[in-house]
């Protein structure tokens, strides 16, 4: 061999062992797999015990790793749990306080913090965060809450759509990312994030079937008349009895299925609305079946996600992929199975704050371990660098389990645990509260309510459904002393300085009741490109003046002159699926649609309007409580509707519905076309006022 060849063949085992080494370096960093569902609570998970179903693919992680029986949340609500975990921080400290914020993705997230590690990253279903994922090679997320079927989805910024049923769609996507997509020379981080089962609880055409037949156990809670406690739990709107509408209980479907899907859906359900009409049940029968009603959807809901994670775990089995791959499973808060007699969340009561964690991590948890010790979702982001050895930086809130799971608790973990809840008014009337819940007790403080608040404690040993308030016992006055004492000093060092200050999206309304309906004064809030159109070309929106305007309980009018491009499109919206109003047109028909506390109420003219061709379009919600819509300044359409009974969480758009949404459409619903002399009001419009907007541009 002569030296040239014998210099290139060292060079070339060089350069492979290098190579070599690398490999071997990310092969021995575990691959991380973060399976998230929205809505779910560890009293409907086997693994916990549930008396109400099985979760047999959940309980394969539980089997081989270890269940958190206290896994906490700092706010228990859809958006505010995903900011915490992107950044390892409370609410008042990544900006995120309620749903309809904008996530601002500048900030530092783990996933970023990944990536500069080396680590493939990727996010998959629900993200809900309103601004475009950061810090990810690949993400493809449902727009806003996005619907249980046919969902349009985001991918890597381009709109795309999809046939099917989203649970099983979002699992499709996942395991097409694990068996095509991913780099294989790198270690992956993978968030697979459920819709399900988030409200209205729509289940599959493969679980329709499910529960035919059984009656599921009721809780013993179910008809809690709130005796026990302060005010703020009488003032919800979030029970079965009186909340849950037609869509929620199956009594109509979605407006969103293909042919087949609606013949499968009234094969499902109609035969048992017959029978529950004819029945006409009152009272706690009423209750009773509605509660039955609910409890199967949501639980054919959990099955189809169990069902995709069985897909997942089977995937990794058979590639060898699970010897190397930790399999994390939890949920953005808990959730009420007729506790109470609720559905939702918010609460800082057992149900809600607490959500599953499992964790499966081969080589380094024992099998079928359990853990007691207070841990959260504010520790996650600091759990996901300490197993990718990556660097933890300083001034995060929560701090790795890793030890835990190691079967090791640190000394000095918490004994103690802080939350804040600020979302009021809001859907469902939970009032703000903050507290503090240790191993026995729970102090919560409603500090929106009456003059210096409402304060509720509970003693968790002696009372574990927290019926009833002990704060004025006055054997428990040291307790509330210290609790009072701890809170203040957990808020120190969170650095949260003022609990009670306002927060965005916040109408900053302390201590002051509901609101009733006023229409108030005639308010011109404003009036955009009055004297030159706006061109939309299906894509691009018009930036409105403001994010939010306070429309709660007032009448409202909008309207512009429109010369539409195509058949459908949003004019002009604010708010989305809970609270708000929508101006759009459908099939070339103008539509106005208002919600109040989730119900729609929606109104259509006959006639189409013309494309290409100038057309003024006014709708308004009047004194009287009606909608009406004019198209020349002729009334087309009326119907009765409520008034906005709270400051919608989602944003003011024009030219698509940009948050959730408010109509029954399943995307943005962008407008393309012309725009021009774009109005919103508020107060009582007049015939006067209406008419001076006819003019033609």
């Amino acid at each position: 061999m002569n030296l040239t060849r014998l210099f290139v063949l060292l060079i070339a085992m060089s350069v492979s062992c290098g190579a070599s080494a690398v490999l071997a370096a990310d092969a021995g960093r575990p691959n991380i797999i973060f399976i998230f569902t929205d809505d779910h609570c560890q009293q409907s998970l086997s693994a916990y015990g549930s008396k109400v179903n099985v979760t047999p693919n959940m309980d394969r992680i539980a089997k081989e790793g270890m269940r958190f029986d206290y896994c906490l949340v700092t706010n228990a609500i859809c958006g505010p749990a995903r900011a915490v975990i992107q950044t390892g921080k409370y609410s008042h400290a990544n900006g995120f306080y309620r749903n309809g914020n904008r996530f601002d993705g500048s900030q530092w997230t783990f996933p970023k913090a990944l990536q500069k590690a080396g680590y493939q990253t990727a996010v998959i279903g629900k993200w809900h965060l309103t601004s475009d994922p950061q810090g990810f090679d690949h993400w493809e997320v449902l727009i806003g809450q996005g619907p249980y079927y046919n969902p349009p989805m985001i991918k890597n910024g381009q709109r795309v759509s999809h046939t099917g049923y989203t649970t099983e769609i979002i699992t499709d996507l996942t395991l097409t990312w694990l068996k095509e997509q991913r780099d294989k020379s790198k270690p992956f981080m993978l968030m697979y994030q459920h819709k399900a089962p988030h409200r209205e609880w729509a289940p599959g055409p493969k679980q329709h079937h499910l529960f035919k037949g059984e009656t599921i156990p009721e809780p013993a809670t179910l008809f809690d008349d709130y005796e026990g406690r302060e005010s703020p739990a009488r003032d919800q709107d979030m029970t079965i009895a009186k909340t849950m509408n037609a869509r929620d209980l199956k009594l109509t479907p979605p407006r969103n299925l293909t042919p087949d899907q609606l013949k499968a859906w009234n094969e499902a359900y109609e035969e048992e609305n017959e029978a529950f009409r004819k029945a006409n049940l009152q009272g706690k029968d009423l209750v009773r079946w509605k509660y039955q009603r609910y409890m199967k959807d949501y639980l054919k809901c959990v099955a189809a996600v169990d069902d995709g994670i069985g897909q997942v775990l089977d995937h990794l089995k058979e590639t060898g992929l699970d010897k190397n791959t930790i399999v994390i499973y939890t949920s953005d808060q808990g959730w009420y199975l007729g506790e109470h007699g609720w559905f939702d969340k918010r609460w800082m009561y057992e149900e809600s704050l607490k959500t599953p964690l499992l964790v499966k991590w081969p080589g380094k948890v024992k099998p079928g371990s359990v853990n007691k010790d207070m841990v959260s979702n504010v520790d996650f982001a600091a759990t996901f660098l300490d197993m990718a050895g990556a660097e933890i930086p300083n001034g995060l809130h929560g701090r790795s389990i890793v030890p835990l799971l190691e079967g090791d608790t640190p000394d000095d973990w918490r004994k103690s645990f802080y939350y804040h809840y600020y979302e009021f008014p809001g859907a469902h009337s939970v009032a703000k509260h903050y507290g503090v819940r240790t191993e026995k007790h729970k102090l919560i403080h409603y500090y929106n309510v009456g003059e210096g608040g409402v304060w509720e404690l509970f003693d968790l040993e002696k009372d574990p459904d927290e019926l009833h308030s002990v704060y004025n016992d006055p054997n428990y006055a040291k307790v509330a002393v210290n609790l009072k004492e701890e809170i203040k000093r957990l808020q120190k060092e969170l650095g949260e300085t003022d609990p009670t200050q306002p927060v965005p999206g916040d109408p900053s309304r302390r201590n002051q009741p509901k609101k009733t309906f006023a229409p108030g004064k005639l308010e011109l809030q404003f009036a955009l490109h009055a004297d030159k159109p706006a061109a939309l070309d299906g894509k691009a929106t018009v930036k409105p003046p403001k994010d939010k305007i306070d429309l709660e309980q007032r009448s409202v009018s909008v309207g512009a002159w429109v010369k539409p491009a195509g058949k459908d499109g949003v004019i002009i919206a604010q708010g989305g699926a809970s609270f708000g109003f929508s101006l759009f047109l459908k099939d070339g028909k103008p539509h106005f649609a208002l919600r109040d506390s989730d119900e729609l109420y929606e109104i259509s003219g006959k006639s189409a309007l013309a494309n290409d061709a100038w057309s003024h379009v006014v709708a308004y919600l009047d004194k009287d409580q009606s909608l009406r819509l004019l198209v020349g300044g002729e009334e087309v359409a009326s119907g009765k509707a409520t008034g906005i009974g709270s400051l919608p969480a989602d944003v003011l758009s024009i030219g698509a519905d940009t948050g959730s949404f408010v109509g029954e459409y399943t995307d943005a619903n962008a407008f393309k076309g012309e725009l021009r002399d774009v109005r919103y009001y508020l107060g009582a419009i007049d015939a006067k006022t209406l008419k001076a907007g006819v003019a033609r541009p």
